[in-house]
């Protein structure tokens, strides 16, 4: 099966989002070893990802000029609203939650991250597009405030810091604010999505540019060439593979089956932080982590319910 209007089968757009979240999964591992291995900042650090994803996305797009087009052209003015718009939710986005890493460890960060960004979407999508939040999902944002209350009051340890938490709260913010601006220009018709990425990027990488120069562009390392790849790695798998795989993916499934998969990253971010940089995971962190990641999937499920009962057509996102 297929989406007529991009020509792309599920099968094939469930793998994308698969290979999407594990990807994503990995950008925190690869932060904490550039931290340990130089002086970089989180803001510099998201400078390099977004301007060397932009370099990778735009040399895709040259191999790509004979894909198909929107059959209606957007404004050049409304693709410059949207351009800055994600821009600055994905500047945030990137930024805090590269922050939260450094503050608070690798598994927390992410899963308060992904944890609360659908939690986000939900509620604002109730309060800005008028959808119905239901019972399914008001027990999911009372689930998902009770996981960041435990992260936060019940570690006994200093694995869970207030301020990485209120960082990575930042990041699903920006990442919420996103989504929910797609889905509204998404009410309009289709664009052209790896288009408005690409230039999303542009913007970014332009509004980081003053605080990475005031950070310093090059880092103090006395292993240059590690920290090199790693942002190579950054810049090419989590960022420009994965941010081009998601969005292809996520034009042909549901949302609800998107949140699903999303899961995949604060799972595959987690089983790094454990077994490749030491992280310990308390009672507590995973009490908190299992709350969290049950409110989505309960999210997801509520999504799901509600989409089978009013469709008329394919269930595609």
């Amino acid at each position: 099966m297929s989406n007529p209007a991009f020509g792309l089968p599920v099968g094939r757009g469930l793998l994308y989002l698969t290979v999407a979240g594990a990807a994503w999964g990995t950008a925190g591992a690869a932060a904490s070893l550039v931290y340990r291995a130089s002086d970089m900042g989180a803001t510099t650090l998201s400078f390099w990802r977004c301007a060397a994803g932009l370099v990778l996305l735009l040399a895709g797009r040259l191999l790509r000029r004979g894909a198909p087009r929107p059959a209606v052209p957007e404004p050049l003015g409304r693709r410059a609203v949207k351009a800055v718009a994600t821009g600055l939710g994905l500047a945030v986005f990137q930024t805090a939650y590269f922050a939260a890493v450094a503050a608070t460890g690798l598994a927390v960060a992410t899963v308060v991250t992904l944890g609360a960004g659908p939690v986000l979407i939900a509620l604002g999508a109730r309060l800005a597009l008028g959808e119905r939040l239901g019972r399914g999902g008001a027990a999911a944002v009372v689930g998902a405030l009770a996981g960041l209350t435990v992260l936060m009051l019940g570690s006994a340890g200093a694995s869970v810091r207030p301020s990485g938490v209120l960082l990575a709260l930042a990041s699903a913010a920006g990442y919420s604010a996103m989504t929910l601006l797609t889905r509204w220009w998404g009410r309009h018709g289709a664009a052209d999505t790896a288009g408005t990425t690409v230039w999303a990027f542009a913007v970014t990488s332009l509004c980081l540019l003053p605080f990475a120069l005031a950070d310093g562009l090059v880092p103090h390392t006395a292993h240059p060439a590690r920290v090199l790849w790693l942002v190579v790695y950054i810049a090419a798998i989590p960022t420009a593979l994965a941010y081009a795989l998601y969005f292809a993916g996520a034009a042909v499934v549901r949302s609800a089956t998107v949140s699903v998969i999303m899961l995949l990253e604060p799972v595959s971010a987690a089983v790094l932080a454990v077994t490749l940089l030491g992280e310990r995971l308390t009672a507590p962190t995973v009490a908190g982590t299992l709350l969290m990641l049950a409110s989505v999937g309960g999210l997801a499920a509520a999504e799901a319910r509600d989409a089978r009962r009013t469709a008329d057509g394919p269930a595609l996102a």
